[in-house]
C-alpha cells in the first residue's frame, strides 16, 4: 500500500503479491474461533470464556479506532477518516461469539456454515423495514452486510461482520477436531481442507465458464483466483480456508530453525500486528525520502487507501526488499514479548 503498487494489478508479480495476502484475514478469524474453543476447554468455564471474549473483543475495537488508525495515517484527522478494518471486525466477532458459545458445538458450526452459504440474504434485511425507518437507520446495517446505504462520511467500512462471524463460528467448531488424537486430527484436516479446495476449483471453474470475460479481460487463472473479498464470497473462503486447513498437519510437524522463527511470530500475533503497521509506515517514509527527497505523507492521509501517482510507484523488487527488512526487524521484539508473555500467563498480557 505504501509503495503505491495497485493491489491485484495486471502483471503476474503484482497479482500474486496481492493474492497471497488474501489468506491472512480468513486465518485470523477462523483460528481465533479455534483458539476460543481450546481456551474454553482449558478454562472449563463458559462464563470465564465469555468474559474473556467480550473483554478482548472490545480491546480490539478500541485499538482499531486509536492505535491502529493512527499507525496507518500518522494523523489525528478523525473528522475526515475512520476505518472499520480487520481488527475492528475481529473484535466485534469475538463479542458475538461470547453469546454463541452457550450453544452446542455442532449448532455453532452449523450456524456458521449457514451464515456463510446464505450470506447474500442479509443484504435484503433492511428492505423489510418501513421506508421511513429504513432511510434513517439503514446505514447501521452496513456494518453487518452491504445493503446499499451510505454510512456517515468519516467512516469507511472495510470489513463487515457478516459472514466473518460465520467463519469464526466454524473455526470454533473446528476446535473439536483439534483436540482429537494426532493421527485422526491430521486425517480430518487433510480431508476437510482438500475437500474445500476441490469444491472451490469445481465451482470456480464453472463460474469462469458461465461468466466469460471480455476479449481484453484478465487470463483465466487470474479470474479463477480473483474472488470477492469485501465481503468475502463463498468461493473466496473456500479458496483460502481449504488450503490452510489441509496444510495444518505439515505446520504441526514442522521442525528446525525456520519453524522456530515462525512459531515466535505465531505466539504473539496481535503484538506483531500492532508493531508491523507503524514500522512499515516509517520504513516507507524513509524510502520515499531517499527516492525523492520528501516523505510524501500526504499520500497516506487516508491509509490504507493511498493516493500515489502512477509514475512514482515502487517496483516489486524494492517492495520485497522492504518487506524482508521489516519482518527481520520485527522478529526481535516479538521474541522478547513472547518470552515476557510466557512468564505472565494470567495477567493482562494474555489479551495481547
Amino acid at each position: 500500500m505504501y509503495s503505491g503498487i495497485p493491489a491485484g494489478g495486471p502483471s503476474p508479480g503484482i497479482f500474486f503479491t496481492r493474492w497471497i495476502t488474501h489468506f491472512c484475514a480468513p486465518a485470523f478469524v477462523f483460528f481465533a474461533g479455534t483458539a476460543a474453543f481450546l481456551l474454553g476447554k482449558k478454562l472449563g468455564d463458559k462464563r470465564a470464556l465469555a468474559r474473556y471474549l467480550v473483554t478482548r473483543g472490545f480491546i480490539l475495537v478500541i485499538l482499531e479506532l486509536t492505535v491502529i488508525r493512527f499507525s496507518w495515517t500518522f494523523n489525528f484527522d478523525y473528522r475526515n477518516w475512520i476505518l472499520a478494518g480487520v481488527i475492528w471486525m475481529l473484535g466485534w466477532c469475538m463479542v458475538l461469539m461470547a453469546a454463541l458459545i452457550w450453544l452446542p458445538t455442532w449448532a455453532i458450526g452449523t450456524l456458521g456454515l449457514v451464515t456463510i452459504v446464505f450470506q447474500q440474504i442479509f443484504s435484503l434485511v433492511p428492505r423489510v423495514l418501513p421506508e421511513t425507518l429504513r432511510n434513517s437507520v439503514g446505514w447501521i446495517w452496513e456494518f453487518f452486510y452491504p445493503a446499499g446505504f451510505d454510512t456517515p462520511p468519516p467512516v469507511n467500512i472495510l470489513y463487515v461482520l457478516l459472514p466473518w462471524i460465520g467463519v469464526m463460528a466454524i473455526g470454533y467448531a473446528f476446535g473439536a477436531i483439534m483436540i482429537r488424537d494426532t493421527g485422526e486430527r491430521r486425517k480430518l484436516c487433510l480431508r476437510i481442507g482438500l475437500a474445500a479446495t476441490a469444491l472451490f476449483l469445481v465451482l470456480g471453474v464453472i463460474a469462469v465458464v458461465l461468466l466469460p470475460a471480455p476479449s481484453d479481460g484478465p487470463p483465466v487463472l487470474f479470474r479463477l483466483l480473483n474472488q470477492q473479498k469485501y465481503p468475502p464470497s463463498q468461493l473466496f473462503l473456500l479458496m483460502t480456508l481449504g488450503p490452510m486447513i489441509s496444510l495444518l498437519p505439515l505446520a504441526e510437524a514442522a521442525r528446525g530453525r525456520s519453524a522456530g522463527v515462525l512459531a515466535t511470530f505465531g505466539r504473539v500475533p496481535l503484538f506483531y500486528y500492532l508493531l508491523h503497521i507503524p514500522l512499515i509506515h516509517l520504513t516507507a517514509l524513509f524510502v520515499w525520502y531517499l527516492r525523492s527527497g520528501s516523505v510524501h505523507s500526504e499520500y497516506f492521509a487516508t491509509a490504507p487507501y493511498a493516493q500515489v501517482p502512477a509514475e512514482l510507484r515502487w517496483g516489486l523488487l524494492l517492495l520485497y526488499l522492504v518487506f524482508v527488512v521489516v519482518v527481520a526487524l520485527l522478529y526481535f521484539p516479538c521474541r522478547w514479548f513472547a518470552s515476557v508473555k510466557a512468564r505472565h500467563k494470567e495477567g493482562w498480557l494474555r489479551y495481547l
